[in-house]
C-alpha cells in the first residue's frame, strides 16, 4: 500500500513538473513597443443562445478571454474569474468564457448544461458564449489569438483555460497559461495596468 502511495505520488510530480516544463504556468506580456495584428473586437462570436454578439461592443473595456471547460483539472478557476468579473467588471473589465471540448473532450455539454453548470456551481455571471475550437479547424477569433498575434503571444493552446488580456482598443496585451490561477499577482498586476483610464 505504502509502495502504492508512493507510486502515485511519483507520478503526480512528473506531470505537475511536465506541465511547468511545457510552459503551463507561464504568463507572455506584449513589449510596449510592438502593436499586435488583427484586433480582437473586429471578431463577431455567438453566445450560448445561439445569438450573434460583436466584440466591438466591448471596445473601450479590457476583456479577459478564456477558453473554458466543465471537466476539466482547472475548472475550479471559474471561481476566480467570477472574482475578477465582480472586482472589476465596474471598472471597465469584461470577463469571457469561451466552452471548448478539443482538450481532453472535458466540455462535452449542450449550451443548457454549460449554463447551468457554471451557474448553479460556480455562481458565473460573466457573458459565457458559444463552444469554439480552439485547435485544428479554429475558430476565427481564436485563430487570430493563436495565429495573428506577435511571437511572444501567439502559438498554440495547451488546454483549457488559457487566458488573453485585451486592451480597450482591442490590442492583446498578455497572454497567461492554463496553471495561472485567475487571481494570481501577475494577473492583476496586467489587469489593473490596462483598465480603461
Amino acid at each position: 500500500m505504502i509502495l502504492k502511495s508512493i507510486r502515485i505520488f511519483a507520478l503526480l510530480a512528473t506531470i505537475a513538473a511536465s506541465s511547468v516544463a511545457c510552459g503551463w504556468k507561464e504568463v507572455h506580456v506584449k513589449a510596449d513597443t510592438v502593436a499586435s495584428t488583427g484586433p480582437i473586437i473586429d471578431h463577431q462570436v455567438k453566445d450560448l443562445h445561439g445569438a450573434p454578439v460583436s466584440l466591438s461592443q466591448y471596445r473601450g473595456k479590457a476583456m479577459l478571454i478564456v477558453n473554458t471547460a466543465s471537466e476539466c483539472g482547472f475548472t475550479p478557476q471559474y471561481k476566480g474569474l467570477q472574482a475578477l468579473h465582480e472586482r472589476y467588471a465596474a471598472k471597465g473589465l469584461a470577463v469571457l468564457g469561451f466552452p471548448c471540448n478539443d482538450f481532453g473532450g472535458q466540455e462535452p455539454g449542450s449550451s443548457e448544461q454549460i449554463q447551468t453548470f457554471c451557474a448553479t456551481k460556480y455562481s458565473v455571471q460573466f457573458p459565457l458564449f458559444e463552444k469554439v475550437r480552439a485547435k485544428g479547424d479554429k475558430s476565427p477569433l481564436f485563430k487570430t489569438l493563436t495565429e495573428d498575434l506577435e511571437p511572444a503571444l501567439k502559438g498554440e493552446i495547451k488546454w483549457n483555460f488559457t487566458k488573453f488580456l485585451v486592451n480597450p482598443t482591442g490590442q492583446v496585451v498578455a497572454r497567461f497559461e492554463p496553471a495561472v490561477d485567475p487571481l494570481d499577482p501577475q494577473v492583476i498586476a496586467q489587469i489593473e495596468a490596462n483598465l480603461p483610464k
